[in-house]
């Protein structure tokens, strides 16, 4: 079976040749730092993609024809990739799990202590000539809330327990776990209690728009809202409104829908809003582990060496 990586990157390739070993079979590489175009074209003679970035809708998805196995570099497929169309045209998905939860785990609590402590408001301000100190939260002692306690949420909470808070965890299936004291929570103590709340819930058709307006609604008053998984899970237009009644004291996000986001959305202009480029998962470390799960998943396909 061919294989090609379809859109690598400047920054990943330098990584992917990291990971290569002898006897790897070749995988021809498309360097494409946006969407490539005429993906049908691209694909042309080839079995196997791996994938990083590049939307696959349903037409475009019908029109590869000799495509067998998507790889897809990364857990939320469903946000590049028409599941159901795959099915339909006999093409399978793969994805690759756990292989950044602690550092996603570690994007969500910086996220979390900047936005407790306004450390994106107070840089701009300075760098515009404004001496103004914020006063932020102390976390020690606050309550952490985490909706989804998959790899990322129980490094979340391991992180959060060092740190001297108190913990508790809303899985969709029942979840036991010492390590994780605050596990099994009811959904809406989660909400109620939570000063700090972070979404580490996987996005499928079951969980889009989960955190609709009601739920939002429930959240305590003050709470500072984190969300490092994927920007469909949250009525992000009711989230706008609780960021802008104050009800949400700060949100930190590093999902956005699109990506990028467009230049109108409300988000981009709210005071009390930290933004990264969906970067959680960016460490070299995690990057090659990923690379790696990616080819040996291209070898299992049953590509040549």
């Amino acid at each position: 079976m061919a294989a090609i990586f379809l859109d690598c990157t400047d920054d990943l390739a330098p990584l992917w040749g990291a990971v290569q070993q002898p006897g790897d079979p070749a995988v021809a590489v498309n360097m494409s730092p946006g969407q490539p175009g005429d993906i049908p074209a691209l694909l042309a003679g080839y079995d196997v993609c791996i994938n990083d970035h590049s939307y696959f809708d349903a037409t475009t998805l019908s029109r590869c024809a000799g495509l067998k196995r998507i790889v897809f570099l990364g857990t939320g497929a469903s946000s590049f990739i028409d599941l159901a169309a795959a099915e339909r045209c006999g093409i399978a998905v793969d994805t690759i799990k756990g292989y950044g939860d602690t550092a996603v785990a570690e994007h969500t609590v910086a996220l979390a202590m900047a936005a407790a402590r306004n450390v994106s408001r107070m840089d701009r301000e300075v760098r515009a000539g404004q001496w103004r100190p914020i006063p932020g939260v102390q976390l020690m002692g606050k309550t952490l809330g985490i909706i989804g306690l998959g790899g990322i949420g129980r490094e979340v909470a391991r992180m959060a327990g060092a740190l001297g808070m108190t913990v508790l965890a809303w899985n969709r299936s029942p979840v036991s776990d010492a390590l994780v004291p605050g596990a099994g929570a009811a959904l809406d103590e989660v909400l109620a209690r939570s000063d700090i709340l972070c979404l580490t819930l996987a996005l499928n058709e079951d969980t889009r728009g989960f955190l609709h307006a009601d739920r939002l609604a429930r959240t305590k008053p003050g709470v500072i809202f984190v969300n490092t998984a994927r920007a469909d899970l949250v009525d992000n237009a009711a989230l706008v409104r609780l960021l802008t009644s104050g009800h949400v004291r700060h949100a930190a996000l590093d999902v956005f829908s699109p990506e990028p986001p467009s230049p109108d959305d409300p988000l981009l202009s709210l005071p009390n809003v930290t933004l990264t480029a969906h970067a959680g998962f960016m460490t070299p470390e995690a990057t090659m582990t990923m690379l790696r799960r990616a080819l040996d998943l291209v070898i299992a396909a049953g590509a040549a060496p």
